[in-house]
C-alpha cells in the first residue's frame, strides 16, 4: 500500500523540525517533549518474519507479532521507502505481563527501549536516519523479560522525511502479501499455426531453491507443468489440468466434468486437487538439484466426444532419457495449446522474506503442420500483490539465450509490468522422437 499524503507529511516535518535527541518534539517552553506524530501505520503481521519456518507459523499472525517468548527469535519488519533521510520510529504495543527490554536496529543504528505497558500503546523508539531510499528492515530483538512474553506488536509506526512515500503489505492481504509477488512470462506465438507440442528448459542457480518455490515451466490456458521445492527434504515435479466447472472443491466437480487419468509413469501419483478451481494433479516426487538444466515438454490435442488431451513428459539429466509423467483428459473442451507462459511463485508465506530465481531457456513449440517454431520473445507480468504496489521485489528480463524471473527477497531491482523481452535465437530445435515418448 503506497502513502501519499501530502498534507500529513509536511506537518510531520514541522513538528520533527525541532526535535530532540531524544526523538520528541519540544514545547513552547522548551520543557517536556511533545510525542511524535507518526504518520505512517505498518500493520506488523503481513511485513515479518523470523528465520525459523516454524517458529515463524507460530509468532507471526494476521494481528501483528504473538507468542513471542525466545530471545533468539529475531522478528523482521519490511516496507519500502522513497526517500532517504530523517525518520522516527515507534511501536504499537503490549506486554501482557511483567517488563521487558528490547531492541530495534536499524542496519548500524539501534535504540533499547523498556516496556511495561499492557494495554495497546504507541510507544516511541527513537530517531534513526536512512541512507538510502528502498527496502528497509527493521531488526526487533528480546534482551530480557521477566514476563512470559517479550511483547505483541501490532504496528510498526513512522514518521519524518523518509517516511513520505511507503509501500508495504496490508492486514487485508496477509496471505498472498507474506507469499510474495508472483511473475510470469508469457511467450509470443505465431497466429496461423496451432501449437501441438511445447517444449522448455529451466535452470535454477545455485542458492536460489528456496522453500516455498514452484518453477513453472509449461504453462498454458487448461494447466501448469514445472517443479518445486515442498520442503528441506522433498521435490515434486508437479503437473495439473484444471477442470472445465468453476469450483474450488473437487467435490462438488460433475461426474461429466471431471479430469481423467488416462495413464501415468512409475512412481507419479494422480490425484484431484482444490484450492484455486479444481482438476488432477500428478505428482514426481524428485530431488532435482539447482545449477541442473531440465527439460519439459507437454503436448495438447483435442480428442473424443469434444474434450482434450494432455501430456507432460519430464527429461532429467541424471536419468538421461524422457519420462512420462501423465496423460490426462479434460472434457468439455476440444483445442490445442494456447496462452503458453511460464511463471515464478512462492507458496509459502513462511518463507516469502526470501529471494528466488529461475532461467527459462530454449523455448520451441512443434505445430500441427509438424513445423517446430523458436519462442524467442515474451511479455513480463506480475500478480494483484505487485500491481497494487504492496511488494515491489519482482523482476524479469533476458539475459543472452534465456529469460529470467525473480521475487521476494526485498531486493530494490523493480521491472516494469508489461515490459516486452527478446532473447537471443538458438536456431537448434530439440531433437525428440514422438513416435517413442507416446509409446511410453
Amino acid at each position: 500500500m503506497k502513502y501519499k499524503l501530502f498534507a500529513a507529511y509536511l506537518f510531520s516535518i514541522l513538528l520533527l523540525a525541532c526535535s530532540s535527541d531524544a526523538g520528541g518534539v519540544s514545547d513552547d517552553d522548551g520543557e517536556a517533549p511533545l510525542p511524535i506524530e507518526y504518520s505512517v501505520n505498518i500493520p506488523a503481521g503481513p511485513n515479518s518474519w523470523v528465520n525459523n519456518i516454524n517458529e515463524d507459523r507460530t509468532i507471526i499472525k494476521q494481528a501483528g507479532i504473538r507468542n513471542w517468548s525466545d530471545k533468539n527469535d529475531v522478528i523482521k519488519t519490511y516496507f519500502r521507502t522513497n526517500f532517504s533521510g530523517e525518520l522516527h520510529l515507534g511501536l504499537k504495543l503490549r506486554v501482557p505481563n511483567g517488563t521487558s527490554k528490547i531492541k530495534v536496529l536499524i542496519g548500524s543504528q539501534s535504540q533499547e527501549i523498556e516496556i511495561n505497558n499492557n494495554q495497546l500503546e504507541a510507544i516511541e523508539v527513537g530517531k534513526f536516519t536512512l541512507e538510502n531510499a528502498g527496502y528497509q528492515l527493521v531488526e526487533i530483538q528480546g534482551i530480557s523479560k521477566t514476563g512470559v512474553t517479550f511483547a505483541d506488536i501490532d504496528e510498526v509506526l513512522i514518521a519524518g522525511r523518509a517516511a513520505y512515500d511507503v509501500s508495504f503489505v496490508p492486514s487485508s492481504n496477509f496471505h498472498f502479501g507474506r507469499r510474495g509477488p508472483s511473475v510470469h512470462l508469457t511467450y509470443t506465438l505465431p497466429q496461423t499455426e496451432d501449437v501441438l507440442w511445447f517444449y522448455n528448459e529451466v535452470t535454477v542457480p545455485v542458492g536460489a531453491d528456496k522453500v516455498g518455490s514452484f518453477f513453472m515451466a509449461n504453462g498454458h490456458a487448461e494447466g501448469y507443468y514445472g517443479m518445486q521445492v515442498n520442503s528441506e527434504s522433498e521435490r515434486r515435479i508437479l503437473f495439473s489440468i484444471w477442470s472445465g466447472f468453476e469450483t474450488d472443491n473437487p467435490n462438488q466437480v460433475p461426474e461429466e466434468w471431471k479430469v481423467i487419468n488416462l495413464s501415468n509413469g512409475n512412481g507419479v501419483t494422480v490425484q484431484d486437487f482444490g484450492n484455486e478451481g479444481s482438476g488432477k494433479q500428478c505428482i514426481l516426487r524428485f530431488d532435482w538439484q539447482a545449477g541442473t538444466t531440465y527439460k519439459f515438454l507437454v503436448k495438447g490435442e483435442p480428442s473424443t466426444n469434444n474434450s482434450t488431451k494432455y501430456s507432460a513428459y519430464f527429461y532429467a539429466p541424471e536419468n538421461g532419457t524422457w519420462q512420462l509423467i501423465a496423460r490426462l483428459q479434460r472434457p468439455m473442451i476440444s483445442t490445442h495449446l494456447t496462452r503458453l507462459h511460464s511463471f515464478l511463485e512462492n507458496f509459502n508465506p513462511s518463507t516469502g522474506v526470501e529471494e528466488r530465481m529461475a532461467n527459462y531457456h530454449n523455448q520451441w513449440i512443434y505445430t500441427l503442420n509438424n513445423n517446430w517454431v523458436e519462442l524467442n520473445q515474451a511479455t513480463f507480468t506480475a500478480d494483484a500483490t505487485a500491481t497494487a504496489n504492496e511488494r515491489l521485489d519482482y523482476a524479469g528480463g533476458e539475459n543472452g539465450e534465456y529469460f529470467y524471473l525473480k521475487n521476494c527477497g526485498f531486493f530494490n531491482e523493480k521491472t516494469q509490468i508489461r515490459s516486452f523481452f527478446t532473447r537471443q535465437s538458438s536456431n537448434t530445435p530439440p531433437t525428440i522422437d514422438f513416435n517413442s515418448l507416446e509409446n511410453l
